[in-house]
């Protein structure tokens, strides 16, 4: 399928520019493995499922507490290569956010830092296309977080499962709720997965989320989308 590319994201050419002006060596050494053009059929990407937990919701203000990834296909999902890490954030932890995610002060007390532990990351990311549910979680906060410690941000593309599905309920809202102006079902990724008939999981654990996440782009490229839909028209 040919894509359009003047109205789409052309992700491929900005890691050239981006590997040629950014100042950090492990930035530079992950826009240089490149990403994938936005002409390719979806079911050829590979892609990486990716969550965080944080200390709140503002990435200005907070950071991250624990990261978790799952490489996968349209087709598989890669279970025995999915990482878990717990990372020193550089603000406390506050009581909210503890009953969130139940991360604990001794759990981040021997934890690394995030540049601990940012060649690992940096290495599963590198090379495929990110998979979140709310791309103003992670994309914003690991920018704002390497911004804190490097003075360098890092952009990379993502395909969000809740701006699927946000689009897909607009699309499909029928005459009156248009005409009423009435709310959107519930966006929440467990909610999201119930209408595609996923089973409930344990929430708040980085690892079990990206799992999550990464079943429910299976779920809906499997209902909405042909196998060759192009990666551009998924991804922002």
């Amino acid at each position: 399928m040919t894509l359009d590319k003047s109205r789409y994201i052309d992700w491929a050419r900005q890691f050239e520019q981006l590997q040629q002006n950014s100042r950090n060596k492990h930035l530079r050494a992950y826009y240089q493995q490149g990403m994938v053009n936005a002409d390719t059929s979806i079911e050829d990407v590979p892609l990486v499922a990716l969550d965080f937990e944080t200390t709140g919701l503002d990435s200005a203000r907070d950071d991250i507490v624990s990261i978790g990834l799952v490489p996968f296909s349209t087709e598989r999902i890669r279970c025995s290569q999915a990482e878990h890490w717990i990372v020193k954030p550089s603000r406390p932890l506050a009581e909210q956010s503890v009953v969130i995610h139940q991360i604990t002060h001794s759990d981040i007390l021997d934890a690394p830092d995030l540049i601990g532990i940012l060649d690992d990351l940096l290495n599963a990311l590198a090379g495929k296309v990110t998979v979140v549910h709310y791309r103003n979680i992670e994309r914003e906060f690991l920018f704002q977080a390497l911004m804190k410690r490097i003075g360098e941000g890092i952009r990379f593309p993502v395909i969000d499962t809740m701006a699927l599905e946000q689009d897909r309920l607009r699309k499909n809202r029928g005459l009156v709720a248009k005409l009423l102006n009435q709310a959107l079902p519930s966006l929440r990724l467990p909610d999201c997965r119930q209408r595609y008939g996923l089973p409930a999981y344990q929430l708040h654990h980085a690892t079990i989320d990206a799992m999550a996440t990464a079943e429910l782009l299976q779920a809906q490229l499997a209902h909405h989308y042909t196998p060759d839909v192009p990666v551009g028209q998924l991804w922002c």
